[in-house]
């Protein structure tokens, strides 16, 4: 018999286009800059974001030191409409596999971001879960949201 797992829901109305938002899970500086919530150093070990690649990162606590590793496998990828994967915590007290599952519609005023994570490991409480999120889109929401001038040429 296997734990139960935990799922966490979110919604959200971002002020730029899709393919940008698209953009952010799939480029590593992206990624290290706003996935990792309050507290944690992001770094991206691997990725090759590809239906069927693969990818590693780990998010570091900045205080302690400690870091935890995780990684997963890109399951299906629609550019400005759709991302899903699988990953999981290389840590052996976490198993179990989470399916992230990430849905962007365009709106009048940017893009409605749902995303589903799902397959979450017991031992993790789904409100940590909701916590991380909401401070990783809130940081994503600041890199996506920027418009900053074009540099003029030389």
């Amino acid at each position: 018999m296997s734990a139960a797992t935990g799922t966490v829901r979110l919604h959200r109305v971002l002020r730029a286009p899709a393919e940008r938002i698209y953009r952010a899970f799939l480029d590593p500086d992206a990624m290290a800059k706003w996935l990792p919530p309050h507290g944690f150093t992001g770094k991206v070990h691997q990725m090759d974001a590809k239906v069927g690649g693969s990818y590693r990162m780990s998010f570091t606590n900045f205080a302690t030191g400690k870091s935890h590793s995780f990684g997963g496998k890109y399951l299906e990828l629609v550019p400005g409409e759709l991302l899903r994967y699988v990953d999981e915590f290389e840590d052996p007290n976490m198993p179990g596999q989470m399916q992230v599952t990430v849905q962007l519609k365009t709106v009048v005023c940017g893009t409605e971001v749902n995303i589903v994570q799902e397959g979450i490991p017991a031992m993790i409480p789904v409100e940590f879960c909701y916590l991380g999120w909401q401070e990783s889109l809130t940081l994503l929401a600041q890199l996506i949201e920027a418009e900053i001038p074009d540099e003029p040429a030389p």
